[in-house]
């Protein structure tokens, strides 16, 4: 019997599987693996056994409600990236006209890995790593997922860090980048975007207007100086980190210890947290939103942002840049998804949540542009210029285009306190359920702790300091060099498309499309669409593949403000950063096949057969026999060891 076909929810004689799996690792390894059960011998590894007694089978944390699982998803999926990125990737790239390709890859390639991921971890009852103990030979994937997360979290708590130090300074009467003469200007310095800073008679093509602005062109604006010398204090090169500086260092502890206090309990903590934190930005955008459309030139701006170019379908950067930022903005190969449904009731409905999340996510990206272009065309209508040499996307928009804006308008402090107020919240949840599905995959790996254990405490606590120590490299005056670095390689579209490839030939071609839609037709109650299938077998991977090579053919060195170009050596650490994560999956696939014994196709069928936790005991074997494990004082620690089934890291 081919180990294909030995499904255990999937296949009538999935219980014959196991023993046949063992009968067969046994051969291979010449051992066996025996122990009672009602009488009977067991001989299969992959199975807890049980016995007689009346304790309950330990239950995993789940989440109170399941409404606090759908808002801990919509907070660490819906991020920056949906404020800041896909609005600029929108205009640039032909309009509405990019809604097609971003929708049809949504529906080949962003449902149906955040399904599978979520799916995997309901199903398993595991975290990250341990989930992919569905094929241990590609527990690699779970180890790689771990590097990527834990590279995210720590630098993308530099834009929480950068949000807090505007949000403090945007709490006075004047906004301190609205005029010059601060200690941290220079004689550049001119105020040239106030109203009246150049001639203005309010059109985008009079050649007096672009004469008179254009002489100003070697000064400097004091929204870039605040940005530069104020809250980076930029040195000139990698190479010269210079000195900490010591306010960011603040808001550095600050974020870090609020992400703590999100997370220590768990799940019960943080479900509670994310329902502020996940629902607060909306009411701040449709502030912004309203506010915005009521200024000068902001039609103008959202007309620019939704013009279609029919053009821009035949070409290739458009599709790119469509199925980069779905990968991006659905937090694909993070492991932290798996974390998240590895709390769910074994029966939620994860299928529905997949596409209810998707269209929360992607309708989410679509209305933040309305927030972000009618601010942009309100600028670009003050300063007299076209709304393409306002637009920016990432960081420039964040810390350069809106608080340029900001100052601006009618009681422009209060605009940018709700604005910062709005990023860090934004930016938290996303961080904090970061952290979670880190921790949750490493402390899957141990057996679970006596009741009052502090070792999540702990384990949280190592992960936050560790971080926050790496991140002392990022408030230097060479941190913004470092946070690139981070930004570009360790969690880029290169390693989520190669996670994202891996996953999906993993479940399709290893484990089974046929066996996993059946596994999820026992949770749901009935199969996904067929379409799922299709998509993990083939359209999925094509797509990553498609775009993987692309970004690799397409590379261009890595550069700072379109004028600093990295030094070989930074792009060497820039590549181990990525190759860290990406060769985890070669690199566990090789040593797994080096140490088992036997033929080729006995460690491969040895390798590829799930091992299933005591956790998903209740839903492998009849009721009556699985429901109870011994109580705790009929073990003794060696029995104990072989009830309590893990694998180590790798």
């Amino acid at each position: 019997m081919a180990i294909m076909s030995c499904g255990v929810f999937s296949s009538p004689e999935g219980s014959g599987c196991s023993e046949l799996a063992e009968a067969e690792g046994a051969e291979a390894t010449g051992g066996t693996a025996e122990s009672s059960h009602e009488g009977r011998a067991i001989t299969d590894p992959l199975v807890v056994p049980v016995g007689p007694g009346k304790l309950p089978v330990p239950e995993r944390e789940t989440w109170t409600r399941q409404m606090d699982f759908i808002m801990s998803c919509v907070g660490f999926a819906v991020g920056l990236g949906n404020v800041w990125r896909f609005p600029y990737l929108c205009y640039k790239n032909g309009g509405g006209v990019f809604l097609i390709p971003y929708l049809l890859i949504v529906f080949v390639g962003g449902i149906p890995v955040f399904f599978l991921e979520v799916a995997l971890g309901q199903f398993m009852k595991q975290g990250g790593i341990s989930a992919w103990n569905i094929a241990p030979l590609f527990k690699g994937l779970g180890l790689a997922s771990m590097v990527i997360v834990f590279f995210c979290n720590s630098y993308y708590i530099m834009i929480l860090v950068w949000g807090l130090f505007y949000l403090v300074h945007s709490l006075t009467e004047t906004l301190p980048w609205a005029t010059c003469g601060h200690s941290w200007n220079t004689p550049q310095c001119t105020e040239l975007f106030g109203l009246g800073g150049c001639d203005n008679n309010g059109t985008t093509n009079n050649s007096s207007t672009a004469r008179n602005c254009s002489n100003l062109a070697d000064q400097r604006s004091p929204i870039i100086e605040f940005w530069e010398n104020k809250v980076l204090r930029i040195s000139g090169d990698l190479g010269e980190p210079g000195e900490l500086s010591w306010q960011l260092i603040l808001c550095l502890l600050t974020t870090w210890v609020i992400v703590y206090f999100c997370i220590w309990k768990g799940v019960k903590s943080t479900g509670k947290v994310v329902y502020f934190t996940a629902l607060f930005p909306y009411v701040v955008l449709i502030l912004l939103l309203l506010h915005g459309v009521t200024l000068p030139g902001a039609l103008d701006g959202i007309i620019y942002y939704l013009k279609p170019d029919w053009t821009k379908l035949a070409v290739a950067q458009v599709w790119i840049d469509a199925g980069t930022q779905i990968f991006f903005s659905y937090a694909i190969g993070l492991g932290a998804l798996t974390a998240l449904g590895s709390y769910n009731r074994f029966h939620n409905n994860c299928y529905r949540d997949a596409y209810v999340l998707a269209v929360i996510n992607s309708s989410t990206s679509f209305f933040a542009g309305f927030v972000v272009f009618s601010v942009l065309g309100f600028m670009a209508s003050e300063q007299g210029v076209d709304i393409s040499q306002v637009a920016e996307s990432g960081p420039g928009l964040a810390f350069i285009a809106y608080p340029k804006a900001v100052t601006l308008m009618p009681l422009s402090p209060l605009w940018a306190t709700l604005f910062f107020f709005m990023l860090l919240v934004l930016g938290l949840d996303s961080q904090f359920v970061g952290v979670e599905g880190f921790i949750t995959g490493i402390l899957d790996l141990f057996p679970q702790p006596a009741a009052g254990s502090p070792r999540r405490e702990i384990t949280a606590a190592i992960c936050c300091l560790v971080c926050c120590i790496i991140d002392l490299s990022m408030v230097t005056q060479g941190g913004m060099y470092v946070f690139q670095l981070f930004d570009n390689y360790s969690a880029s579209g290169i390693t989520l498309l190669w996670q994202a490839f891996w996953e999906c030939v993993v479940i399709a071609w290893v484990y089974g499309a046929d066996r996993f839609m059946d596994d999820v037709a026992r949770m749901i109650g009935y199969r996904p669409l067929p379409y799922m299938k299709w998509c993990w077998s083939l359209i999925t991977p094509v797509v990553c593949v498609g775009i993987f090579l692309f970004h690799v053919v397409n590379y261009q060195p890595l550069t700072y403000n379109k004028t600093y170009i990295y030094p070989w050596w930074g792009e060497a650490i820039g590549w181990a950063l990525a190759l860290s994560s990406m060769l985890c999956i070669p690199c566990t696939v090789a040593y797994k096949l080096l140490r088992s014994k036997g033929s080729f196709q006995q460690r491969w069928q040895l390798l590829t057969t799930p091992v299933w936790g005591h956790h998903h005991l209740e839903y492998m074997t009849p009721e009556a026999e699985t429901k109870l494990l011994p109580p705790p004082d009929s073990l003794t620690a060696a029995p104990l060891e072989k009830a309590t089934l893990f694998e180590t890291v790798i």
